[in-house]
């Protein structure tokens, strides 16, 4: 039957096996109008405050069944975002319940796979959000920049979005919102070819980003630059000696063992 919901599965860098899970539209529908995304351009940048009613049908369930029974060795359910940010669809609750009585009838080869929530961290400040993300296994929440003109410039939100402070205190709160479950920051850095365009590889941005973190206290951190055609040709990947530093930079300011910190 066509597949409506899922795409994948597909090997994620930072995952594993991975099934991708679109609850959104199939026009791309985000908050940010990021310079790097691997989807292109947001033609249609909407507030934070926007939803949607978009529940599953039933052939949710059925397409979940008839890919799931090929891969019993998968790593994770992912809520990846891949038409934009999913917690703008008001039954994302919806389809986590389906997911997870899907897993719960199938049989694994190891560990059954996490249902993981991919987030760009901007509706984060509605605790009506957060009771929703809250329940998945893990949350990648979207952390690019820490100060106000590197949040502008790389990711480039709607008017109505949060600043940078409002979103690390929502990030504070959503991991008190979920002391079992697991939370890891993503940090995509990327350099830029124009003089005028200040990237969000500079000093300032990745040492408030190390002070972000560290007030956060996620579980895990993710260090990772472009790895597709981005939508602004002048932004291009760091390489990995930069990571390298960039990490160091983030153990000595965070100074926490029990975060993990990982580049890509």
């Amino acid at each position: 039957m066509p597949r409506q919901y899922t795409y994948g599965p597909f090997r994620s860098r930072r995952l594993g096996l991975s099934l991708g899970i679109d609850i959104l539209p199939k026009n791309k529908l985000c908050t940010y109008n990021c310079v790097y995304c691997e989807i292109g351009p947001t033609k249609e940048v909407v507030s934070p405050e926007f939803r949607i009613k978009l529940p599953p049908t039933s052939d949710f369930r059925n397409e979940l069944k008839s890919i799931l029974k090929y891969v019993p060795h998968l790593k994770s359910l992912s809520f990846t975002g891949y038409q934009g940010e999913p917690t703008l669809n008001e039954n994302l609750l919806d389809f986590y319940s389906i997911i997870l009585d899907v897993r719960r009838d199938l049989k694994w080869t190891d560990e059954p796979p996490l249902i993981t929530l991919f987030t760009n961290s901007s509706t984060l400040y509605s605790s009506e959000v957060r009771e929703r993300v809250k329940h998945f296994d893990l949350v990648l929440a979207k952390l690019d920049a820490a100060t106000e003109n590197d949040f502008i410039s790389t990711n480039r939100p709607h008017k109505d979005n949060p600043d940078v402070k409002t979103i690390v205190e929502s990030l504070v709160k959503l991991r008190k919102d979920m002391p079992n479950k697991k939370l890891a920051i993503q940090c995509l850095i990327s350099k830029s070819y124009r003089e005028d365009f200040i990237s969000n590889d500079n000093k300032e941005n990745i040492k408030q980003l190390a002070y972000a973190i560290k007030k956060i206290k996620p579980d895990i951190v993710q260090l990772y630059s472009i790895a597709r055609i981005p939508s602004e040709y002048f932004v291009f990947a760091i390489d990995e000696k930069r990571k390298k530093q960039i990490v160091k930079t983030f153990k000595e300011i965070i100074n926490n063992d029990l975060i993990e910190i990982n580049y890509y």
